[in-house]
């Protein structure tokens, strides 16, 4: 009884070392088939990195005019909750979206979406020029808000047509639920600038 009782030790034992070591790192087999490694390398094609190098800088910019709405005094506070929530959901995906890029391969640089969006013609991204920016940074007050409610419109509108076409082309499932959850929150919002607009 002892030999097989000793065997049944020794084979937990060595089962409880392999666990440890496979939790601590382990082999690059072992990694290849982990879970977190599996979804961030799963399946992509060129509409998931098209989708990603898009909304890295379109995203940028959402935060970019938040921050400039929020750096001013006497504006509704309605319109600057907005522009913090904005601010707080964008900034994650950024680093989402980057590390996906990063994990495929490919370049995460803004100049590479730059030229990606570029080629949609007709700012159907929505995003704004630098005289558009510069407008918004000069404005106060009443302006200031207005500004704000209609170029994030359009800018959400573009975001939302972005990532409708990653939800109908794309083949990563994070991607695609990224940009699925992009236009139901984005085109809510929209709803909301409209209210807030007529409300000014």
């Amino acid at each position: 009884m002892l030999k097989p009782r000793t065997f049944l030790y020794a084979a937990v034992a060595l089962a409880a070392t392999l666990t440890l070591s496979s939790c601590a790192g382990g082999s690059p087999a072992t990694d290849s088939v982990s879970p977190s490694a599996s979804q961030t390398t799963a399946a992509f094609n060129s509409a998931d990195i098209t989708f990603a190098q898009m909304m890295i800088p379109h995203h940028e910019q959402a935060v970019q005019m938040s921050d400039d709405l929020l750096a001013k005094d006497g504006i509704d506070q309605s319109v600057t909750d907005l522009a913090t929530e904005i601010k707080a959901a964008q900034e994650p995906e950024i680093t989402q979206l980057k590390d996906w890029l990063t994990a495929w391969g490919e370049d995460d640089s803004s100049m590479s979406g730059m030229d990606g969006m570029s080629g949609m013609g007709g700012g159907s991204d929505g995003m704004m020029s630098d005289d558009d920016m510069m407008a918004l940074q000069d404005a106060s007050g009443i302006e200031a808000a207005t500004l704000f409610l209609e170029q994030m419109t359009v800018h959400h509108e573009g975001a939302v047509a972005m990532a409708q076409l990653e939800v109908d082309d794309g083949e990563n499932a994070d991607a695609q639920a990224m940009a699925a959850n992009i236009v139901k929150s984005q085109t809510a919002e929209i709803a909301v600038m409209a209210e807030l607009l007529a409300s000014l």
